[in-house]
């Protein structure tokens, strides 16, 4: 099956062909763009149009990749050896496969979403390369190697926070999610709102853009915050023609003091 978008998802045709390259390579999908470009949306859609169960591996700052693999839970084992339970010997029972495990494990291929991998420090991209090149990692507790029943869909995103490693790069495939343009965005905000009027969604995306394009502006607003804005219009009973005037409820759209303070010196 070829993924083309679903009817929540508006995917370019570009991103669409690289979603099925990565598929047909077997290889990681790396998806950077961002906020609001719809990087995390993208694995739930590929999982939805694939009919594939969606495994999400959040990524912090302190995540590290054996978290990824398995967690080896030895002071349960100890607070059991204490107490006498039964079944302290079986080192197995204080395995507990993480994300990337539990995805290997599994009788049916799976969509794995690695989010947000540059939130993590710079060795944990390096520390994954054997585990998704070869599909499998070993368990010294028990002298096991999982490998891979069937080889997971895998998608990592990146709002390019930190670079990463050349060696991990090679091994993916890698697609840049533009910002959408109006017309492209228009078909975004049809999916999220059936029944608003049309002509207050056009004069909202034209201060929206307006709005991004303001060299000033430190942080852009996002497709997610022009969704809570036709929200917060909508729900106001906001006239479309006032928005040719001002940015109501600007507050949702920017965040930042220096943002608010640009919007008001520009007149509007």
């Amino acid at each position: 099956m070829a993924f083309t978008g679903t009817k929540q998802y508006v995917a370019s045709d570009d991103l669409m062909n690289t979603v099925n390259i990565a598929v047909t390579l077997q290889k990681p999908l790396l998806v950077k763009g961002e906020p609001g470009t719809g990087k995390t949306m993208l694995a739930q859609a590929v999982a939805e149009a694939l009919g594939k169960q969606l495994i999400i591996w959040n990524v912090k700052s302190t995540t590290k990749a054996q978290d990824g693999l398995y967690v080896y839970d030895v002071v349960q084992r100890l607070y059991d050896s204490q107490f006498g339970n039964h079944g302290v010997d079986e080192i197995a029972r204080y395995i507990k496969l993480g994300k990337l495990g539990e995805a290997f494990r599994s009788e049916e291929q799976v969509v794995l979403l690695i989010d947000e991998i540059d939130k993590a420090d710079l060795e944990f991209p390096n520390d994954l390369l054997w585990e998704l090149d070869q599909m499998e990692f070993y368990i010294p507790e028990t002298q096991e190697t999982v490998r891979a029943r069937q080889r997971p869909i895998v998608i990592i995103t990146s709002n390019a926070e930190k670079e990463l490693p050349d060696a991990f790069l090679r091994r993916c495939v890698f697609h840049y999610i533009e910002f959408p343009d109006q017309a492209q965005m228009e078909q975004i905000i049809h999916v999220h709102f059936g029944d608003l009027e049309e002509r207050l969604i056009r004069q909202a995306l034209a201060a929206f853009y307006w709005l991004r394009q303001l060299p000033d502006i430190e942080k852009k607003p996002s497709t997610s915050e022009l969704v809570d804005w036709l929200r917060a219009l909508a729900a106001g009973g906001v006239d479309p023609d006032r928005i040719v005037r001002e940015i109501p409820f600007a507050g949702v759209l920017l965040k930042k003091d220096k943002d608010l303070r640009t919007l008001a010196q520009s007149g509007r």
